[in-house]
């Protein structure tokens, strides 16, 4: 597997995403993998909450062992919520579920924050920009014909206060968001970076800090979406090797954008 966990080499310091499609059938029993800890936890799912959890612990530890060059069964996430690797150590870690999708993002030692939301089932984003974003980005926004720049917004704020270790409930207004694509993080670190893309009917938003200064777009990693979460090692392709390639076909080019540091309560 591609990959170092040491932390100077360019894999290491690049934030990876995994984006994979939850599998349709249930496993007959919880999966041999699982920590004891998650195995507790999955007992307390049902249906396809109980699916969407298993397949999110699988994906992560794909995205470990490629990241870290290990095994994926020697890797697992920290107890309770999954935002950094028990083993290896070192890693930092981000989830998002939507509409049977699960995207997962890794960095070394740097927080980072991911999020994803399918496009077109917003009816009322202009409510929640009224009611929670400020009113520079509302001048904006409410002159939009549509969802697309909201979706963007909101998936920068989410990934935002996610790599942050913020909830949303007074914080949305800690990124601010320029009609030209501008971001303004109320942080006054220097190091945070951020894409937005469209990829396979979804709007996602990754940010993460970065102190070394790689500005490149993060690699992207799609599994294939006929899974089994028997074994946490990699499956096998029809073809032989992995399913596993990578994204060439997002809808968008996802390029870096840096969030532009706090200099004080507003921005000129």
């Amino acid at each position: 597997m591609a990959g170092s966990s040491s932390a100077c080499s360019p894999e290491a310091t690049a934030p990876q995403i995994w984006l994979a499609r939850v599998p349709d059938q249930q496993p007959e029993a919880l999966p041999g993998w699982l920590s004891r800890e998650e195995q507790q936890r999955a007992t307390g799912h049902h249906g396809t909450g109980r699916l969407d959890f298993l397949h999110s612990r699988w994906l992560i530890r794909q995205a470990l062992g490629h990241a870290a060059g290990r095994p994926p069964e020697q890797c697992r996430p920290v107890s309770g919520r999954p935002v950094a690797a028990a083993a290896p150590a070192g890693w930092r870690l981000s989830l998002s579920h939507s509409h049977g999708v699960v995207a997962c993002a890794t960095a070394w030692e740097q927080p980072l924050g991911i999020d994803l939301e399918p496009l077109g089932r917003h009816s009322r984003w202009r409510r929640v920009v009224q009611r929670w974003f400020s009113e520079r980005e509302q001048a904006w926004l409410l002159a939009e014909p549509d969802a697309s720049a909201f979706l963007r917004c909101w998936t920068l704020k989410e990934a935002w206060l996610k790599a942050t270790g913020r909830g949303i409930a007074g914080n949305l207004q800690t990124l601010e968001i320029d009609a030209d694509g501008q971001l303004h993080g109320d942080l006054s670190d220097p190091d945070w970076w951020a894409i937005s893309t469209t990829t396979g009917g979804f709007q996602l938003a990754l940010v993460y800090r970065c102190p070394t200064g790689v500005t490149t777009p993060t690699q992207w990693l799609v599994a294939d979406p006929q899974l089994s979460l028997a074994t946490a090692a990699p499956p096998v392709s029809a073809a032989g090797g992995t399913p596993f390639h990578t994204a060439e076909g997002t809808d968008k080019p996802a390029r870096p954008c840096p969030i532009l540091p706090a200099t004080g309560s507003n921005h000129d």
